[in-house]
């Protein structure tokens, strides 16, 4: 399995390539900011086209941890779909798709700032969700302690051969993990951003994800 284990709050998880969280002992992977529907959305609201292809190309990644990491429990922490008239778009095989990743396991629905939850689709919905020691919610709360959040779609940039590349990463400190987003075609914030500079401690680090997953400290403005 493509990850890097490391230990959060005396639980001990693994950050994978494709942007999940996996929690080997208590048979839990979670993912955030799915954004399915996104070119649906784009086009409905008159922007740009994109190839109608996320949705599909995202449950094809998830299905991939799934096979991998054969959860008894999947948490999706808010904005699984890009509005709410998303899921209530979404063609019908796709729907059947999401039935049959969703058989046999526990299927949890936090909400998001996008999303209030697919109440159409199975599964349970919550505002946030407390699992042993940790707490999964959709946007950091900076006085929390033991927080697995999304939101932020973080991003590092890194100098690799003498070029600039950008990167989907977890943020990592003694208080909180923030995920990088798991759909497509999401886009990122920098972690040098003012907003996760605050929010993520001095020594942070970054879990830079891809076919290899290693951590950096998290690049930070100067």
């Amino acid at each position: 399995m493509n990850g890097h284990v490391f230990t959060f709050s005396g639980a001990e998880l693994v950050a994978l390539g494709s942007g999940a969280l996996w929690w080997q002992d208590r048979g839990l992977l979670c993912v955030s900011d799915l954004h399915l529907g996104k070119s649906e959305r784009i086009a409905r609201r008159g922007g740009a086209p994109l190839p109608p292809y996320d949705t599909r190309a995202t449950l094809d990644r998830l299905a991939a941890d799934l096979d991998a990491c054969n959860p008894a429990t999947v948490a999706c922490i808010g904005d699984s779909f890009d509005d709410l008239d998303s899921a209530n778009a979404l063609p019908e095989d796709e729907r059947l798709w999401i039935a049959r990743l969703q058989a046999g396991r526990e299927w949890i629905w936090i909400e998001g700032n996008h999303d209030p939850g697919p109440v159409a689709l199975g599964g349970a919905h919550h505002a946030l969700l407390r699992v042993g020691p940790l707490t999964l919610r959709h946007i950091a709360d900076p006085a929390a302690q033991a927080e697995v959040s999304g939101h932020y779609h973080p991003k590092v940039h890194l100098r690799l051969r003498g070029r600039s590349i950008a990167r989907p990463a977890f943020l990592v400190d003694r208080d909180r993990i923030v995920l990088p987003a798991y759909g497509i075609y999401t886009g990122g914030l920098r972690s040098d951003a003012a907003t996760l500079c605050s929010l993520m401690r001095p020594d942070a680090i970054a879990l830079v994800t891809g076919s290899s997953v290693y951590p950096v400290p998290m690049p930070r403005s100067a």
